[in-house]
C-alpha cells in the first residue's frame, strides 16, 4: 500500500506539507483549479526554488491582497462541501478542520460551531488544508505516518495576545503523538500543521519498513541555525500484509472486586479508546485467586484510561509500559447474502489469510430471520471468499 512518512525533524506546517507534496510530484496548475473551486477571493498562489543547506526545496506561498472575515468552522464546511471536490479530498479537509475546531473548543471552554477561526480561518490556512488533502489525493496516498515532532520553545503572538509555544490548540491536537518539548528555537509546529497530523497521520514507530519511490522537500519561512527549516516527505510502500504501531499496556492484580462489575468495566474502558481489554485469572499472594486486567489503549490515553480503573476498581496501583505491536492490514468489506448485507473483516493483504464477519451483523440478522447463527457466519464467510478470490 503507498504511504507517506512525514519526516518533520525541523517541525512542519501546512504551507510546509503543500510544498512537499508539490516537489514530491503533485502539479501546481491542478492544485490552482482545486484551490479555484472554493470560490476564495483576494489571493495569488506562487512557488520558487528556496536552497536550505544545500536542499532544494520548494517554497509553497499564498499571497492575500484582500482583508478576509472571521469564519466559523459550518462556514468553511460549508464551503468546502459545495466547492465540487473529489470524495476523499473533501472528507479529508473537513476532517482537519474538525479536529481544529474540536481542539479550539477545549482551549476555549466553548462548542466547535462556535469557534472563531482567526489565524486558521484565513484565505492561506484554508488553501493549506485543501492543498494538503488534494495533495494525498493526487499522489495516491492510503496511509500517512508522521516522524516524533520537535515543539519548540518561547512565545508567538496571535489574535487572542501572547500564548506559549507550542501553542494550546497544538498541544491538544497533538495529544497522543511522540513528541519533544523543548527542542527548536520558536514555533516549530503550527496548528494548522498539527491539525492536518491529527486527522491524517498516526505516528511511525522508531523503526520501520519502507521502500521509499520519492522525495519531496517543502521549504518553511524562518531559518535556523541548528536544523535545515524543511519538511521532507517520502512516498513508498509499507510491507502489504503487516503494520507496526505503538501502544501502551496497563495492567493490575485484583483479588477482591465483585465479579459483575467487569463487565461495566469494559464497557467504560472500550468507550474511552482502549485497544482491547482481557481478564486472566490468577493466583496471587497467600494462594489467593484472583485476576489480572489489561488494557492496551494509545500512548496519550494512559492518565484517562488510569482515572477509570482506580475508580471503578478496588486496586490501589497500575503497571504500565510501551509496547509495539505487529499487526495484520486489516479492512471491512460488506457482502450480500440471503440474509441481507453483512460486514466482513479481512486481514492480510490481497491475499487474505483471515476472513471473519462482523458478530454483530451476524447475530442481527439471524434473530430477524430465525435461522442458525453459525449458518449466518458460514454464508458471510463464503460471501466473502467468492469476492477476494
Amino acid at each position: 500500500m503507498k504511504s507517506a512518512y512525514l519526516d518533520a525533524f525541523s517541525g512542519l506546517s501546512g504551507d510546509m506539507i503543500v510544498g512537499a507534496i508539490l516537489d514530491a510530484g503533485a502539479q501546481f496548475s491542478e492544485l490552482e483549479q482545486a484551490v479555484a473551486r472554493l470560490g476564495l477571493r483576494g489571493y495569488r498562489l506562487s512557488t520558487r526554488r528556496k536552497p536550505v543547506s544545500g536542499i532544494e526545496a520548494l517554497k509553497f506561498e499564498v499571497e492575500v491582497s484582500e482583508p478576509q472575515p472571521e469564519r466559523h468552522f459550518g462556514e468553511i464546511r460549508a464551503m468546502i462541501e459545495r466547492a465540487g471536490l473529489p470524495p476523499a479530498v473533501r472528507a479529508n479537509a473537513i476532517a482537519i478542520f474538525a479536529a481544529l475546531a474540536e481542539a479550539e473548543a477545549r482551549v476555549h471552554r466553548t462548542t466547535p460551531e462556535e469557534v472563531h477561526f482567526h489565524e486558521v480561518g484565513a484565505v492561506d490556512s484554508i488553501i493549506d488544508i485543501v492543498g494538503v488533502a488534494w495533495g494525498f489525493d493526487q499522489l495516491g496516498v492510503d496511509h500517512i505516518l508522521v516522524s516524533t515532532l520537535p515543539m519548540g520553545t518561547g512565545f508567538a503572538k496571535s489574535r487572542h495576545g501572547v500564548i506559549p509555544v507550542p501553542a494550546p490548540a497544538t498541544t491538544e491536537l497533538l495529544s497522543g503523538f511522540p513528541v519533544v518539548l523543548n527542542d527548536g528555537p520558536s514555533e516549530m509546529v503550527t496548528p494548522t500543521g498539527a491539525a492536518i497530523v491529527k486527522a491524517l497521520a498516526r505516528p511511525a514507530s522508531s523503526r520501520f519498513v519502507f521502500e521509499v519511490e520519492r522525495i519531496g522537500y517543502g521549504a518553511g519561512t524562518k531559518d535556523f541555525s541548528d536544523r535545515p527549516n524543511v519538511l521532507r516527505l517520502m512516498i513508498g510502500q509499507e510491507p502489504a500484509s503487516m503494520t507496526t504501531d505503538e501502544v501502551i499496556e496497563i495492567s493490575a492484580n485484583i483479588d477482591d472486586l465483585n465479579p459483575q462489575i467487569y463487565d461495566h468495566l469494559g464497557e467504560l474502558l472500550f468507550a474511552a479508546g482502549a485497544r482491547d481489554v482481557t481478564l486472566t485469572p490468577t493466583i496471587m499472594k497467600k494462594g489467593r485467586p484472583g485476576v489480572t486486567l489489561s488494557v492496551l489503549a494509545d500512548l496519550g490515553l494512559r492518565d484517562r484510561i488510569a482515572s477509570i480503573i482506580f475508580n471503578e476498581t478496588t486496586t490501589i496501583g497500575l503497571r504500565f509500559h510501551p509496547m509495539a505491536r505487529l499487526k495484520l492490514e486489516r479492512r471491512l468489506i460488506e457482502v450480500q447474502t440471503r440474509f441481507g448485507p453483512i460486514r466482513v473483516k479481512v486481514s492480510g493483504g490481497a491475499t487474505p489469510s483471515t476472513i471473519a464477519p462482523e458478530y454483530e451483523d451476524c447475530r442481527r440478522v439471524a434473530a430477524e430471520h430465525n435461522a442458525p447463527l453459525k449458518l449466518v457466519i458460514e454464508e458471510a464467510a463464503a460471501a466473502a471468499r467468492r469476492i477476494l478470490a
